[in-house]
């Protein structure tokens, strides 16, 4: 499976540089990341639960930042086992591309392959999730490296964005305090 996209990000680059390099970020962003541990520079270990079609499984694997050209590009590349469901590996050539000095356009190409139960699910399936899941990975990324756009809010779009801040901080708080400490 093969996609290539792109996003604006409302942040100067090294801005959104620094959030592809954090593991706090790229935790929150993941979907169905249960735990995201830097265990150097360029490796983290991951822990990632997702559901395809009538598959659902947690994946334990390994994430490495590869061909790092600072604060320009990277390759991203995870590889992971959910035992009796499969197994997934892949990766991401993400370029980004300065806008504006407070805009970021990030390239992302990703290719990505699976086996086993997941295999037998069918490629319009598999790619229509893992497209599904890129989209929800980079839109989540976006948001919450830039939580908020001027230009959304002259656009009257202001109460999406702070629906998008609550539900961040539910987010982060989720991870850190129970759900009633994040109803303010």
């Amino acid at each position: 499976m093969k996609m290539s996209e792109s996003q604006r990000i409302e942040a100067p680059r090294a801005t959104v540089w620094q959030a592809l390099n954090d593991a706090e970020v790229l935790k929150a962003a993941i979907p169905g990341c249960q735990e995201l541990t830097k265990t150097s520079d360029t490796d983290m270990e991951a822990k990632v639960m997702l559901k395809v079609g009538p598959v659902k499984a947690t994946f334990g694997g390994k994430v490495t930042l590869e061909d790092l050209n600072p604060p320009e590009s990277y390759r991203i590349v995870g590889e992971g086992s959910g035992g009796a469901a499969g197994f997934a590996k892949g990766g991401a050539n993400v370029r980004l591309e300065e806008d504006g000095p407070d805009a970021t356009i990030l390239h992302y190409d990703v290719d990505a392959q699976i086996g086993g139960k997941l295999a037998q699910l069918g490629a319009r399936l598999i790619d229509s999730t893992a497209k599904r899941l890129a989209g929800e990975f980079f839109k989540t990324f976006g948001e919450i490296v830039a939580p908020s756009a001027p230009e959304s809010a002259e656009e009257g779009e202001a109460p999406a964005d702070s629906e998008k801040k609550r539900w961040l901080g539910g987010l982060f708080g989720k991870k850190q305090a129970s759900p009633a400490d994040t109803a303010n």
